[in-house]
């Protein structure tokens, strides 16, 4: 008789508290009815699902594999294209460019008595087995330079005279738009005029009547400058400056389609060299656009240099 008072006062026991838990979540339920009530929303907000450990890992595999892929698709095309265009190896691919560009100083030699002036040099200064191609003036147009380039996937910076590039501004347009990372168009003068016999207003006019012409029909008004020949003095880095050129890049070797020229006496490439040629065909030199960087890819290929973007540099 005992054992069954006992029995009973335990499930007496029982009842009260389960009666006590679910007065306590009727109080919660109220009050969170009462929140959301007050919030004016139907639901309480819930947080957004965070992708599980193994989710986020697939995530980011899945991202590098369409990164490689995309990176081994375009070197397969690369190799198709050298074949095509005729280079005996496909171009080295660039590293990538140094997160801070390298400082930039006159090249000894080349300095005039002026201070704060846009430096002037030949190489940019970086241990990267990379040199940078550029193009002057613009008088010949031939499409297949574009397509080629494009399909090569080569970075240059063509330097512009506005006397030879204004009946196909066109032209110049597609190629700014023709490469992935944009094709850079730059300031060679209106007239292509030898500079230091100018003076100091003419060479004004005709840097500075460049750098709008640029900016009218290019969108952009460009920091870099270079001067016809490579002749330049005082008053040209104060004319060149004072309508927002940053610097005046010469050249370290020249390219032509049957030959190159070297400015150092080794006759050799080095890391950061700038390579000048120009827009001509057969009827200036010995071949077309597309012979130019036929040989100019083999040196430098050959030499163990990939092209890479000057401005990224500069």
């Amino acid at each position: 008789m005992q054992l069954v008072r006992q029995k009973d006062q335990m499930m007496a026991k029982g009842a009260h508290r389960s009666r006590r838990t679910f007065g306590a979540a009727l109080a919660v339920a109220a009050l969170a009815s009462a929140a959301t009530a007050c919030s004016g929303s139907a639901e309480p907000e819930r947080p957004a699902p965070v992708p599980a450990a193994g989710q986020q890992a697939r995530g980011a595999a899945g991202a590098l594999t369409a990164y490689v892929e995309k990176v081994r698709a375009q070197r397969a095309a690369r190799v198709l294209a050298a074949k095509k265009w005729g280079l005996a190896k496909p171009p080295l691919e660039a590293p990538a460019p140094p997160a801070v560009k390298p400082k930039i100083t006159t090249r000894k030699g080349f300095e005039t008595d002026g201070e704060g002036l846009p430096p002037v040099f030949t190489t940019v200064p970086t241990k990267q087995k990379v040199v940078f191609l550029t193009i002057d003036d613009g008088a010949d147009k031939d499409p297949q330079l574009l397509k080629m380039m494009s399909e090569l996937r080569i970075p240059y910076s063509a330097f512009l005279s506005d006397y030879l590039v204004k009946d196909d501004y066109g032209y110049f347009a597609k190629m700014q738009k023709s490469e992935e990372s944009g094709v850079s168009l730059h300031n060679h003068t209106l007239n292509h005029r030898y500079l230091p016999g100018l003076s100091y207003g003419e060479q004004k006019r005709e840097i500075c009547g460049m750098q709008d012409v640029i900016e009218k029909r290019f969108g952009k008004r460009p920091p870099l400058f270079r001067p016809p020949y490579g002749n330049y003095n005082e008053d040209t880095l104060v004319a060149a400056k004072s309508c927002g050129v940053k610097a005046v890049p010469l050249w370290a070797a020249e390219a032509f389609p049957d030959h190159m020229e070297w400015r150092e006496w080794d006759r050799d490439l080095h890391p950061g060299d700038i390579v000048l040629t120009h827009f001509r065909g057969k009827e200036d030199w010995k071949g077309t656009m597309p012979d130019m960087i036929r040989r100019v890819m083999n040196v430098i290929t050959s030499k163990g240099y990939a092209v890479a973007k000057l401005e990224d540099y500069v």
